[in-house]
C-alpha cells in the first residue's frame, strides 16, 4: 500500500468492534488501549489483542498504549513487544525523543507513530520527528487544545503546520490528520479534510467507519490538478529523452523538484482514490 488514506480507531475492550474492523476497508486498524479504555478494563483489553490480530495474519495494525508517564504503558509495550513484527506501536503524548527511546527500548525496531498532544510536544516536533524509530508523527488535537486552553478550533493552524514542517524536514511520509470527532457531521469531516490535505496532511484518522469513503473523497485531486500533474510529468520525461536537464510547461513555468514531487504525489492519490486502494 504505497499511500495510507485512513486509519480507524477502535476500542481494544470491544473484540466484537475489533473484529469488524480489521475486517473492514480503513487502510490501517488502531486498536486503541488509551482513551477508549477506563482504567478498570485496561488489563483486560490489553490480554485479548495478541488474539485478535492472530485472526487476521498480516493486517495493517498499530496498537495505541498508554502514555509513558501513565501506569499501563509498560505493561502494555511489553505485550506489543510479543506481537508480530508487522504490528505497530501507536504512541500517545509524545513530549521528547526520550519518549520515544523508552517506548522502541522494549519493542525494538517495530515502528513508533508519535502523537504530540501537548504545547512541549509541539516545540519539541521536529527533535521528535528525527528520532530513531519514529514513523510518522501526528497531532491528538483535542488533548492539546485542553493543554493550550483554547476551544477555538483555528487556534491550532499553527501547530498543524509546524507538524506538517517537521515531518517533512525529518524525510517523514507526510502527517496524517487528526480525527473529527463529530461522526454525524460528514459535510464537516469533508471540508475541514480537504483543508488538512490544501495543508500538506495526507488521510486522516476516524472514530467510524461511515468517516471512512468521506475521507478517501476529500483527497481525491479534481480533474484540473490532475492533469496539471500529468503535464508536469510528461515534461519531465520528454526532457530526459531529449537529454535536456531543463523542463518548461507549455505555460512558461520552470519545473523543479519539488514541483515534481508534488505532481507525482497528485496522480498517487488520484490511483489510490480512483481504485479505492
Amino acid at each position: 500500500m504505497s499511500i495510507v488514506l485512513t486509519q480507524l480507531y477502535v476500542p481494544a475492550d470491544r473484540p466484537d468492534r475489533v473484529r469488524k474492523a480489521l475486517a473492514g476497508d480503513a487502510d490501517v486498524v488502531i486498536i486503541d488501549l488509551e482513551d477508549a479504555v477506563a482504567p478498570p478494563g485496561k488489563e483486560t483489553a490489553r490480554s485479548a489483542i495478541p488474539e485478535l490480530i492472530a485472526e487476521v495474519p498480516g493486517r495493517p495494525v498499530q496498537v495505541r498504549i498508554n502514555g509513558m508517564a501513565s501506569p499501563w504503558a509498560a505493561a502494555d509495550l511489553t505485550m506489543v513487544a510479543a506481537l508480530p513484527a508487522h504490528v505497530e506501536v501507536r504512541l500517545p503524548m509524545v513530549v521528547s525523543p526520550a519518549d520515544v527511546e523508552a517506548a522502541t527500548g522494549v519493542t525494538g525496531e517495530r515502528p513508533v507513530h508519535a502523537l504530540i498532544e501537548t504545547a512541549a510536544g509541539v516545540e519539541a516536533a521536529g527533535e521528535i520527528a528525527r528520532t530513531s524509530g519514529v514513523a510518522s508523527i501526528g497531532l491528538g488535537e483535542a488533548d492539546l487544545a485542553s493543554d493550550l486552553g483554547t476551544s477555538d478550533e483555528a487556534a491550532l493552524s499553527w501547530c498543524r503546520q509546524r507538524i506538517v514542517v517537521a515531518a517533512r524536514a525529518a524525510g517523514l511520509a507526510a502527517p496524517a490528520a487528526a480525527v473529527y470527532t463529530n461522526v454525524h457531521d460528514l459535510d464537516g469531516l469533508a471540508e475541514t479534510t480537504r483543508q488538512a490535505r490544501r495543508w500538506g496532511f495526507v488521510g486522516r484518522a476516524a472514530i467510524h467507519p461511515r468517516q471512512l469513503p468521506v475521507i478517501v473523497a476529500a483527497f481525491a485531486p479534481d480533474a484540473d490538478e490532475l492533469r496539471r500533474a500529468r503535464d508536469v510529468l510528461d515534461s519531465v520525461e520528454d526532457a530526459q529523452s531529449r537529454g535536456d536537464g531543463t523542463s518548461v510547461l507549455a505555460d512558461g513555468s520552470f519545473l523543479d523538484v519539488a514541483m515534481v514531487q508534488q505532481a507525482r504525489r497528485v496522480v498517487e492519490l488520484h490511483e489510490r482514490t480512483s481504485t479505492g486502494g
